[in-house]
């Protein structure tokens, strides 16, 4: 027990001699403040930051769809009697083109039929108007004849009762004065009845006119005629084939715009609102908002998804309304004019429904802004070359990123050399041995204006 003992009492004063050596090595040794230098500094690369004209862009991607698509379907029940020898899918159509035609007899012997009627209620309207006028001339007789007889009978009535005649004269008289009046009477029915026929006449007219209008569209539905240059998708039907009401016909394009349903993150497109929006210094109600917002300012450019060399120019038309559920990316709608303009395959195909593209929003001029590498921003801050070729850390506010760059507003001035590498350990106050990388600061410029790479 007692050997034991000494071998522990041993081992513990072995340990307090190696602690107090360490203790006094730590002590004499050099301080690491004060040898900082010690050994060659670390080259790093710098960049000096200048403001750089500096474009805000926003990528995304989307497929293309047709402006307008006709989806021609019959309207009226018909065989198939006419078909124009190009209509088949993917054949190019102009404008005006007579693409196919339905039977049209019985629709022509509609009209003709309406028409006929038409005639027979204007003769039936023509003699109701002489009738009119007879019954009249009739009316202003009779009156006149009433009239004569009311001042005979009073003549008569007068001699009666002074006993000159014979009071069955005087009766026979007040006969015909009846009959008169029974005249004037029943004429003057006829004329009151008169208007209920030509009411009646006129409501049988309205109906043959709107069997003859209903009839000439039906027959012009008979015909299909390109409305616009198109490109036929797709043809449901044959010559011979007895169509009916509501079936697809065919489909077809227009030619003359094409439209890219982009999706791009809300992030990116942030910074391209607030340079084109116009808040007015306030608020903004749904109604304000498209009036203020300018999206054609912005300049669009779409590019297939494989060859960024093939590009067309667009504009924005409009956003869509809501997020896309699935990436909740922005939905922003670009026209593209002529889409099949300058076409050149397969160097250049034309812009067609169904392609995958790419797409560029950027606003309308560059501003001068300060941007570095996002790879130079260190949670929240720079490394820094000093005058003395020393490394300072400096705190910044970045605005946002865009293509790898962060824009900073605050934190940085002109001049300033920007340490881009990742120095470890990043002492602040450590020496350094600063290299300026101009190609790197070429390249900044280039992608801060926008430029495709």
């Amino acid at each position: 027990m007692a050997l034991r003992a000494g071998r522990w009492a041993g081992v513990i004063v072995g340990l307090a001699a190696g602690g107090i050596l360490a203790v006094w090595l730590i002590a004499a040794g050099p301080s690491p403040d004060r040898n900082a230098d010690a050994g060659p500094p670390p080259a790093l690369s710098v960049i000096e930051v200048q403001p750089v004209d500096f474009r805000a862009v926003a990528r995304g991607h989307g497929t293309v769809r047709a402006a307008q698509t006709w989806r021609a379907t019959a309207s009226v029940a018909g065989r198939i009697v006419e078909r124009h020898p190009e209509l088949a899918s993917g054949n190019i159509l102009p404008a005006g083109t007579r693409l196919l035609a339905q039977d049209p007899t019985r629709y022509r012997l509609a009209i003709q039929e309406a028409e006929a009627e038409l005639a027979s209620i204007r003769a039936e309207e023509r003699q109701l108007e002489r009738e009119t006028e007879s019954l009249r001339k009739q009316l202003a007789m009779e009156r006149e004849r009433l009239a004569l007889t009311e001042r005979e009978l009073e003549r008569i009535r007068e001699a009666a009762d002074a006993g000159n005649i014979a009071r069955s004269e005087q009766d026979r008289q007040l006969g015909t004065t009846v009959a008169r009046r029974q005249a004037v009477a029943q004429l003057e029915n006829e004329l009151a009845l008169l208007p209920g026929r030509r009411q009646g006449l006129q409501a049988r007219r309205d109906q043959a006119q709107a069997r003859l209008e209903r009839a000439r569209e039906d027959l012009a539905d008979t015909r299909f005629e390109a409305p616009f240059d198109l490109r036929i998708s797709e043809v449901a039907v044959e010559r011979h084939d007895h169509a009916t009401p509501g079936q697809l016909i065919f489909r077809a394009d227009s030619i003359e715009n094409a439209e890219v349903e982009a999706h791009l993150p809300l992030a990116r497109l942030r910074p391209l609102a607030a340079r084109i929006l116009d808040s007015g210094g306030g608020a903004l109600d749904l109604r304000q908002l498209r009036e203020r917002t300018p999206l054609e300012a912005l300049d669009a450019r779409i590019a297939l998804a494989g060859d960024n060399a093939v590009h067309w120019k667009g504009r924005v038309t409009r956003v869509a309304s809501g997020l896309d559920p699935a990436t909740r990316t922005v939905r922003v709608v670009i026209t593209v004019d002529e889409p099949y303009a300058n076409a050149r395959p397969p160097d250049r195909p034309a812009l067609q429904p169904g392609t995958y593209v790419r797409v560029r929003l950027g606003t309308p001029g560059a501003e001068p802004r300060l941007v570095v590498p996002a790879t130079a921003v260190h949670d929240g801050a720079v490394y820094l070359a000093d005058g003395d070729d020393r490394l300072r850390r400096r705190p910044v506010t970045v605005a946002f990123e865009q293509d790898d760059l962060a824009v900073i507003t605050d934190g940085l001035a002109a001049g300033d050399r920007v340490i881009v590498d990742d120095p470890v350990p990043a002492v602040d106050g450590m020496a350094i041995a600063p290299q300026r990388d101009e190609g790197l600061e070429a390249e900044i410029r280039r992608r801060a204006g926008g430029t495709e790479g």
